[in-house]
């Protein structure tokens, strides 16, 4: 911290030909000292209690595929990605990217899951649940398309690896909905 109070005073001098005294800077760089310093001291509060988590397959005695998908809009990037989990909670596999210059997180939702199942199918997996929070792709999933929909061909792959395979999709939400195509 005392460094960066004689960087920002040098900016000063030289930016804006503004100067202060060296008694008005050692006080400015004593009093973010000890402001940093009291903030780091332990409290006198009880501590926080250890808050144990764990994993739960929600009683699916199969590989389970948790995905997400995200947007950012500066700069625009989206990125995705999911985790492979035996019933037991062990880790199997993961996968990660981005796509670059999309917004579009109902595009990012559907190519996650159809990740995620290229990824299962890689591995063998016979049994699987995939779990997603995007309910909308979801219902795509799930419902017949509208006509000349723009994720078609993304949505009936992802739909032919279902048919193809013992795999069925659930929304992550308060209550797990079951999802399976026919």
């Amino acid at each position: 911290m005392p460094l960066w109070c004689l960087w920002k005073h040098c900016n000063m001098m030289c930016l804006s030909n503004e100067t202060m005294s060296m008694t008005c800077l050692y006080c400015k760089i004593f009093g973010l000292t000890e402001t940093i310093s009291t903030s780091l001291r332990n409290s006198t509060s009880a501590p926080t209690p250890a808050r144990f988590i764990r994993w739960n397959s929600n009683n699916h005695m199969c590989s389970i595929l948790n995905v997400d998908g995200s947007c950012n809009d500066d700069p625009i990037c989206s990125s995705f990605g999911g985790v492979l989990r035996n019933s037991t909670s062990n880790y199997l596999s993961g996968f990660s990217g981005f796509i670059n210059n999309s917004q579009d997180i109902l595009f990012v939702e559907l190519t996650t899951l159809h990740q995620g199942l290229i990824l299962a199918i890689s591995l063998n997996c016979g049994n699987l649940a995939c779990y997603s929070d995007s309910l909308l792709a979801v219902n795509l999933i799930r419902d017949d398309l509208p006509r000349y929909h723009v994720y078609d061909v993304l949505v009936n792959n992802i739909k032919d690896i279902l048919n193809s395979r013992n795999f069925f999709f659930s929304i992550l939400s308060e209550e797990v909905i079951n999802v399976r195509t026919s």
